[in-house]
């Protein structure tokens, strides 16, 4: 009913013929049933009673029926929709395919190619008049320029696709710190090239007009114009080889395949960053049913013919009489709909269908080795005289039996403290009914109900009456008279049990430093029972456990409003929060996030299933949603989905986010290396042979080792266990470490002297031509041959270092789990073979010997050796060494920015808005105009209610920036009394519907209390936990 009034689109296309239709067909109308849907409890009850009667007045003023539904007639179903719109959720229009790559093309090492290719290509066009030497000139600028085309655009699909599928939230605090390393790189690599070009120029003139005493004439302008622009394509060859353009392509590669391994692991991730995100994780707050436990009820202790049964008894130790009272009230007092169905796959378990905890009985029932459908089959459900079902008040269902002679017989079940003192005599040891009197009952409390509800079970007295057929029949409507005088047949202990496999994934969580709360609906001793056997809570451990009310009053002031300061107070120990609503679920999640009383800031995971868990889902860093159990709302609000609906997802999660940090972090030690020896080596070379060591195509090629294949290779290496046996790396954790410098550094300076070697001396090591100062047009020499050879061969094996990024000495540990690496490296290698020795001119080689390849492979092979030295260095005897790539700290995000309204801060466009280098700014400005006009026109109603979908509840969720404070202009109030746990039993009641499906949750609109100095309760003061909760 309350998902027609969700298409505002349709109604305000019919508005006219709505207002005729409505009062013509229909006696509702559709600004009736949204506000109708606005109220809950008993508000609506009250709204349904005074304008219409009751559910029956307004299913018939809508023209349906409560049992049957809608006709499904074509026409009418046509006629309803044009009235109150299509029953769905519209999707969101797509982006198009422009719209991706203008997305693509912002990111900050792009632009910087993007600039240089445009500076590059408007001089390759610079046709200055001259003679022979200005068109050779002209030649060797054309040259120079070939290396800024192999970057141009290499990776722009992997971009579009990364763009695309950024979070509508915060971006990854990983984009951030690459955004600024970028951003300091390309500062390094623009000083670099202004060196070069400032030392090429001087070099030049000083030389031509001080040392050569020529004069500047003005017929030779043109020549020395042509010299001016070869020098700046070299100054700007070294800025490409310095900027680090396969930084999106690894993160994108990552990212991606870590998606597609997590596919495996039971994680459907929508949201790309979260991935990286979850790696940083310190908080989890996880839902209990069906995420940390089974979400199957299970009978696993009894009580039965005055013995307690820790386990299920053998049907043979259960008296006859008794089985059958067992056997027959079970199986009638039971929703029919209610049932066990065999299992989907063989091997699975059996299926439950209905209600939870009648299943649990119906199960009970077969571990008896009896069956229930028998009975059904003898009894069907319209021989039953009479049912009364459950409700919260007497927490009880009870169905009355005709028999042949006449008399009747009632069953009853409910909660066992209030159907145990309606019992006057119990079944005996020999299956007789004996007198029961209070006595006895608190004995049954004392030693059975009391323990079985500290394990966590869920305790149901099943009892029985007969009436007599000599006897006139009962007043049936008088209920309180009729379940009276009961016999009690058994009491069975109901548990939800805990997965198997939780608890020692909850431990690994605790190893990583992640802390794991659990936010439920149920009831407090049942929820502390659970977070026991989790490994939630541990004896011993300074902890808490509140209900939702609790929480309410300790984080509120006097007028009711929230404080950080006191959420501040009670979220560190907090461990359990039980009968809590989605309301609360939000304010505990944002109440974590906005705190600063540490240095990093908690980086949040929530789990949720219902509609109202939205907002919690999308104010959390990474939102888990249930896949099985879920709805749509969730779903769409989450950024990962559970499809397993299991925790240990969870745990395989953060493993991953963890690998695509240690991933980028392994791929920027290799590249970085790359880069300082490539940029001096072009540096060095330019200024002092005028000439580049490394030609152009082979600048390609170690291009294409260093960015491409090194991403594929380093980013895909599989996770670990041991990636959760040390704490989150936090979010101003420093891309680069002081170890991993050491190793950049190191390996840079041993590549740094190889090269140089081979370089100024190699033609006399190995007794051939130099290949320094050649003509122009010389065919390749085998000096610079070798020097290009041993080169890449020097990063092929320094790429097996880059695998270890902590000082580890093993670097070909698990090397063969990663079948991508080994390819790589081995393709490297054969390509390489073919460039060299059938390159030829094209790729500037000669044909090597064996001996020369031997001694580019030994010098190459040098690497792994050399690793081995670095090792052994301590890193903290290394004082002079810097960290590099951190986050944004707080303290350098202006105040304007900090006031701004906004969810969170985007990092990585900050950084693009801090000092960026020159050349860009202006378009920076432009981009930030037009992005400021989009996010105006799409979000003009954010956050505020569009006139024709005021009062819509299902508008108000289906909103991603839906915030809850927008939306709540009221204080949310809390109830005195505790809601009771969900029905053991329900049957032929149809209670208003509710879109909030956490277990047992308590609505947010109740009543606060002023009785502030009232204890929480937190735990029963029997409890053997009680001693160690701490009380604020």
């Amino acid at each position: 009913m309350g998902d027609m009034a969700n298409n505002s689109v349709a109604y305000s296309g019919v508005k006219n013929a709505v207002k005729e239709a409505n009062h013509g067909e229909f006696g509702v109308t559709l600004a009736e049933l949204r506000s109708l849907m606005e109220l809950r409890a008993t508000d609506a009850l009250h709204k349904i009673q005074e304008c219409y009667g009751d559910v029956q007045g307004i299913c018939t003023k809508l023209k349906t029926s409560p049992n049957e539904g809608l006709s499904g007639n074509p026409a009418d179903i046509e006629r309803r929709e044009a009235v109150f719109g299509k029953n769905f959720i519209p999707p969101k229009k797509p982006k198009t395919f422009l719209q991706l790559v203008w997305e693509a093309l912002q990111d900050v090492t792009l632009i910087i190619l993007e600039i240089a290719a445009v500076v590059s290509l408007g001089l390759s066009f610079y046709q200055p008049p001259g003679g022979n030497e200005a068109s050779k000139a002209q030649d060797g600028a054309a040259m120079e320029m070939q290396p800024l085309k192999s970057e141009d655009g290499v990776d722009g699909d992997e971009k579009d696709k990364k763009r695309s599928n950024l979070p509508k939230k915060e971006k990854s605090v990983l984009q951030g710190k690459l955004t600024k390393l970028a951003v300091q790189i390309g500062k390094a690599g623009l000083l670099m090239s202004a060196i070069t070009v400032i030392i090429l120029v001087l070099y030049f003139v000083i030389d031509t007009f001080w040392v050569q005493k020529r004069p500047w004439l003005a017929e030779c302008t043109p020549i020395y114009i042509q010299y001016f622009v070869k020098f700046f394509i070299i100054g700007v060859t070294v800025l490409v080889v310095a900027v680090p353009e396969g930084l999106p392509l690894a993160v994108t590669i990552s990212l991606a395949y870590s998606v597609k391994k997590m596919m495996r692991d039971n994680n459907l991730v929508r949201h790309l960053d979260a991935c990286e995100t979850m790696g940083n994780a310190t908080a989890i707050c996880s839902d209990k049913t069906g995420t940390l436990t089974m979400n199957r009820m299970t009978v696993v202790q009894a009580y039965i013919s005055e013995k307690h049964y820790k386990k299920i008894p053998a049907p043979e130790a259960i008296p006859e009489n008794i089985m059958a009272y067992l056997v027959t009230g079970i199986s009638v007092n039971c929703a029919y709909t209610s049932k066990i169905l065999p299992p989907e796959k063989e091997g699975g378990l059996p299926r439950h269908v209905g209600n939870k905890t009648e299943c649990a009985l119906l199960g009970f029932l077969l571990d008896l080795k009896r069956d229930y459908q028998d009975v059904r089959n003898e009894i069907p459900e319209e021989k039953l005289h009479k049912v009364y079902t459950f409700n919260s008040v007497r927490k009880s269902m009870s169905t009355v039996l005709k028999n042949s002679d006449g008399s009747f017989r009632i069953f009853s079940k409910g909660a066992s403290e209030i159907v145990l003192k309606k019992c006057f005599k119990i079944l005996s040891a020999d299956g007789e009914p004996k007198v029961f009197r209070p006595r006895d009952r608190d004995d049954i409390v004392k030693t059975v109900i009391e323990p079985m509800a500290s394990e966590g079970l869920r305790t149901i007295c099943l009892a029985f009456r007969d009436f007599p057929a000599g006897e006139p029949e009962p007043e049936w409507d008088n209920e309180n008279d009729i379940v009276t005088g009961l016999t009690c047949i058994a009491v069975v202990g109901i548990e939800d049990p805990v997965r198997p496999e939780v608890p020692d994934a909850i431990k690994k969580c605790q190893r990583a430093g992640i802390t794991v709360r659990m936010v439920t609906g149920d009831n407090i001793n049942t929820a502390r029972a659970i977070a026991l056997k989790c490994g939630i809570l541990n004896p011993g451990e300074d902890f808490l456990c509140l209900e939702g009310k609790d929480f309410n009053r300790r984080i509120r002031n006097e007028k009711g409003e929230i404080e950080q300061e006191r959420i501040d107070k009670i979220w560190p120990k907090l461990r359990v929060l039980a009968r809590s609503s989605p309301t609360d679920k939000h304010t505990l999640v944002k109440g974590i996030i906005d705190s600063t009383i540490f240095d990093q800031r908690q980086v949040v995971a929530v789990t949720g299933d219902g509609t109202n868990d939205g907002p919690a889902l999308k104010k959390a860093d990474v939102g888990f949603a249930m896949g099985i159990a879920g709805t749509d709302v969730a779903k769409e609000a989450s950024d990962i989905i559970l499809t397993d609906d299991n925790f240990t997802s969870i745990v395989k999660a953060v493993m991953w986010g963890r690998n695509v940090y240690d991933s980028i972090s392994k791929f920027l030690q290799f590249q970085l290396t790359v880069n300082v020896v490539a940029v001096i080596v072009a540096f060095t070379g330019a200024c002092i042979t005028q000439d580049s060591p490394l030609k152009a195509v082979q600048m390609l090629w170690v291009n294409l080792i260093m960015d491409t294949l090194a991403s594929l290779a380093l980013a895909t290496e599989p996770p670990t266990e041991a990636l959760l046996l040390r704490k989150p790396y936090g979010r101003n954790k420093p891309l680069i470490s002081r170890t991993m410098m050491k190793n950049i550094l190191g390996h840079a300076f041993y590549q740094l002297v190889v090269v140089f070697t081979l370089l100024f001396a190699g033609e006399k090591i190995f007794d051939i031509d130099s290949g320094r100062n050649a003509p122009l047009h010389a065919p390749p020499s085998e000096h610079y041959t070798i020097v290009f050879n041993t080169f890449v061969m020097m990063q092929l094996f320094n790429e097996i270092n880059a695998r270890k990024i902590h000082g580890e000495r093993n670097v070909f540990e698990g090397i063969f789990n990663n079948a991508i690496f080994c390819t790589i490296v081995l393709g490297t290698f054969v390509v390489q073979i073919i460039i060299v020795q059938f390159g030829g001119k094209p790729f500037s080689c000669s044909k090597l010997s064996i001996e020369q390849w031997l001694w580019s492979v030994f010098l190459g092979m040098g690497t792994l050796l050399w690793g081995q030295l670095i090792s052994t260095i301590p890193t903290s005897r290394l004082k002079f060494l810097k960290e590099a790539g951190h986050g944004t700290q707080k303290e350098e995000i202006p105040e304007e920015e900090l006031a701004e309204d906004v969810e969170e801060i985007d990092h990585a466009e900050r950084e693009l808005r801090r000092g960026q280098i020159l050349w860009f700014r202006g378009l920076n400005r432009i981009q930030t105009q037009i992005r400021v006009v989009n996010a105006f026109r799409s979000s003009l109603y954010e956050g505020l209610e569009k006139p024709e979908t005021r009062s819509s509840i299902h508008n108000f969720m289906t909103h991603p920036e839906f915030r809850i404070e927008d939306s709540e202009p009221h204080i949310p109030l809390i109830d005195d009394t505790d809601a009771e746990d969900d029905a053991p039993t329900k049957r032929n009641s149809t209670p208003p519907p509710s879109p909030n499906k956490n277990n047992n949750a308590v609505d947010s609109g109740i009543h606060l209390t002023t009785d502030m100095n009232k204890s929480a309760t937190s735990s029963s003061p029997g409890s053997p936990l009680h001693s160690l909760e701490t009380s604020l």
